[in-house]
């Protein structure tokens, strides 16, 4: 039997053992037996996750499956990921983002940065359709959909933030411009000790408090220290110790997932009244950040590439930093239940959006 059928006849495995076990929740879930339900349907998840990985197609969509996973037992279990023993899981939340921004940094180098300098206008356009678009959205939805003041404000805190490490993936995936994608996450990133308090302020100021400073330093010590070290690391150390080079992107995928479905245990009783509409919020968020970042670089005639890394970097945000902040604040189970519905929400229309362009290749 060859490799190419054996491959399939695992996928087919796993979209079986998928399909039972979402037949297993449905049923539990009619009879209202949900204390076992919730494992089905992480079941479910991974199954499908699983089917997904063998899919040159679908690969793009198996991590935010297994987010879906770890989302569904937050839910269902939120015990498990609100304390182990003395051991509070959102204190984790915050060395957890200087790990990832760490990661950040060790992928960039000088020479990178030295591209802004050389070529200025498309990083520019980026960041100027980024901190305007995003954030009037936010602010707009937030309004429109009538939230609670703090998750309002989570919603316009999302769209404040720099941009999301995964658009840099994304944007290798659409064949888009990859060198435009990495310098504008990187130098959003950088102004974002600046722009994200003083845009906070002026649009969410009126729905919590928003503390300018203290909100700068947090940023300063959640990524810029972080990517600072890594730019380091990435000079002096990167390639010669391949271990850490191959372990920090599943360090990354793994704090993110952590971060998400703690976020999830500790706002489960607010996500559970307004979760449906937060969704349909974000999503809208989302796409119309991929849309208006599009045709915003199409009017500065930009080329097919360049609209496409706009596109990317304007719909996706660093909802980890957000997550972050909300922690700061002290208001995870309120503000910080926006970003955690957005990061999933991003990586499935992100990686839908890139294949549909990996598939349009610019000629």
């Amino acid at each position: 039997m060859s490799d190419t059928a054996i491959s399939k006849m695992k996928s087919n495995y796993f979209y079986l053992t998928a399909l039972l076990f979402l037949s297993g929740y449905i049923y539990l879930s009619v009879l209202g037996k949900l204390s076992f339900a919730g494992w089905l349907l992480t079941g479910f998840f991974l199954s499908l996750s699983f089917a997904f990985r063998r899919s040159s197609f679908l690969k793009g969509f198996s991590f935010t499956l297994v987010i879906f996973a770890a989302v569904s037992l937050a839910l269902y279990y939120p015990g498990y990921f609100l304390q182990v023993g003395s051991l509070k899981l959102s204190s984790l939340i915050l060395p957890l983002l200087q790990i990832i921004m760490f990661g950040m940094g060790t992928e960039l180098s000088i020479k990178q940065f030295m591209t802004v300098l050389k070529k200025p206008r498309g990083i520019l356009i980026g960041i100027l359709c980024h901190y305007t678009i995003m954030p009037v959205l936010g602010f707009t939805l937030a309004t429109v959909f009538s939230f609670p003041k703090e998750i309002a404000a989570g919603i316009i805190l999302v769209g404040c933030c720099p941009s999301g490490l995964a658009s840099n993936v994304m944007s290798f995936l659409a064949r888009a411009n990859l060198a435009l994608s990495v310098s504008v996450t990187a130098v959003s990133t950088l102004l974002a000790p600046f722009l994200t308090p003083m845009l906070m302020r002026l649009l969410g100021g009126e729905l919590i408090e928003i503390q300018f400073w203290p909100m700068v330093w947090d940023i300063v010590k959640i990524v810029i220290l972080p990517i600072l070290a890594g730019l380091i690391f990435h000079y002096f150390v990167r390639g010669r110790f391949s271990i850490i080079d191959k372990a920090m992107p599943i360090i990354s995928m793994a704090g993110i997932a952590l971060i998400i479905v703690v976020i999830t245990a500790t706002g489960r009783e607010s996500l559970l009244q307004v979760g449906l509409k937060l969704i349909l919020v974000t999503f809208i968020q989302n796409v119309t950040g991929y849309t208006l970042g599009y045709w915003s670089a199409r009017l500065f005639k930009l080329s097919e590439k360049d609209c496409r890394t706009v596109s990317l970097e304007v719909g996706m945000q660093n909802s980890g930093l957000a997550s972050g902040l909300a922690l700061t604040m002290g208001k995870l189970a309120t503000v910080g239940l926006a970003p955690a519905v957005f990061g999933p929400t991003m990586n499935i229309t992100g990686s839908a959006l890139a294949n549909w362009w990996h598939r349009k290749v610019v000629l």
